[in-house]
């Protein structure tokens, strides 16, 4: 029970309060539970830091407990202290080869280790219980240690520039392939509007000279449409939409693309073709077998010969290109599908390539996970291979379309 004055306007009075005999001791020990629960609290806290620290660190710590009981090995057993001194040093090199530590932190590990076998080899040095020469190791051990440590640094600084470098070129084979496809995309409409001049003025012109000029600029304006269209195909090689993939017949390909092609004065043939389908895109297929033959068309003359044939070579399917035209020398075969690369001698260049028709079939038979090839020698013609993953083999072997050969003229 206790009392509580209390003002009511000018008069103080008394007010009666009753508390319940246990309230008293309860709120009487409140406070210090309450200093206990917090410091409670705090060691919680501080053991679970420590125990997280200790699962962070569980590999250091073992190493440190492994040398520890090295050392102590090295202290009991003094005639087979070589082992455990080693087995420190091995154990080191061995963690650091999959764990790069910080510099300092390395330079700490090197000399706490050196100085703990140093001072045990030296104490049983000095206890007459080994050699001096003995004692040399220590230093010579750490040394090649740093040298490692220094050698894999240099390791590390010359991985991370390379991966600058190629995280460089990538960014620029980005720009270059943006620039390329913008650049084609700017320059399609005015040489199409030039082009459209172009060929009025030489259908509308009187001048026979100035329709021969005429002729003239629609012929390069059409070169420059096509190494535009090129271009913008080779710049978008790398795009997710590039091929719609399908079953593609191989003899059927070759037999339309043959017949797009019989009217250029050649000796056209179609060998022998494989019963066979390739996943692929029906239309790139088809524009690299047009590279390909466009090559031949340009490096024969009109009693050339070109041939189309495939064949299979277990899982892969091989379109043939030959040419009888004047070969490709053995030097230049490995760079002939670059871009813009060209091989010059002996060879025709009357219809004015830009270099990139075969780059093209490069870009198409990676895109399909195959690769193209060229077998040729000087003055026995050419033959190109273009090589794809087969999807289904249908009759086994090979057999001849139509009859045992056929032959356009």
């Amino acid at each position: 029970m206790a009392y509580l004055r209390r003002q009511a306007g000018n008069k103080m009075r008394l007010v009666r309060i009753t508390c319940h005999k246990r309230e008293v001791p309860d709120m009487l020990a409140t406070r210090p539970l309450r200093g206990l629960q917090s410091g409670g609290g705090r060691m919680l806290e501080r053991g679970g830091r420590l125990m997280r620290w200790a699962v962070a660190n569980k590999v250091d710590i073992a190493l440190v407990v492994f040398i520890a009981l090295n050392l102590l090995a090295m202290h009991l057993i003094p005639e087979w202290q070589t082992v455990p001194f080693l087995i420190i040093w091995l154990t080191l090199t061995a963690i650091y080869g999959f764990r790069l530590w910080h510099l300092g932190s390395t330079l700490v590990t090197v000399l706490t280790v050196t100085l703990a076998t140093g001072g045990l080899i030296g104490w049983q040095v000095l206890r007459n219980k080994q050699d001096w020469d003995y004692l040399a190791e220590v230093p010579l051990l750490a040394i090649m240690f740093v040298i490692m440590v220094w050698h894999s640094r240099r390791r590390v600084a010359a991985m991370d520039e390379m991966k600058r470098v190629s995280e460089h070129n990538l960014v620029l084979l980005d720009r270059q392939r943006q620039f390329l496809q913008d650049a084609s995309h700017e320059l399609g409409t005015p040489v199409a509007i030039a082009l459209g001049h172009v060929e009025l003025i030489e259908q509308t012109a009187t001048d026979q000279a100035i329709a021969a000029d005429a002729r003239v600029a629609a012929d390069e304006l059409l070169r420059m449409r096509r190494l535009t269209s090129r271009l913008l195909l080779l710049a978008s090689t790398d795009a997710p939409d590039f091929l719609y993939l399908a079953p593609v017949d191989v003899e059927e390909i070759l037999v339309e693309t043959l017949h797009r092609w019989n009217h250029v004065p050649r000796r056209w043939s179609l060998g022998t073709v494989a019963d066979a389908r390739v996943c692929g895109d029906a239309d790139r297929l088809m524009l690299a077998l047009d590279a390909l033959i466009e090559n031949a068309v340009d490096h024969t003359d009109a009693e050339g010969r070109i041939e189309l044939c495939s064949r299979l070579e277990g899982d892969t399917v091989v379109l043939a290109v030959a040419d009888s035209g004047p070969g490709i020398p053995a030097a230049e075969s490995d760079r002939i599908f670059a871009r813009f690369s060209r091989v010059d001698t002996g060879r025709s260049r009357k219809a004015g390539g830009f270099g990139l028709g075969l780059a093209i079939v490069k870009a198409i038979a990676d895109a399909h996970r195959g690769s193209v090839q060229v077998r040729s020698s000087v003055g026995k013609g050419s033959v190109f291979e273009l090589r794809l993953p087969a999807t289904a083999a249908g009759e086994a072997g090979m057999r001849q379309p139509l009859d045992d050969r056929v032959t356009l003229r």
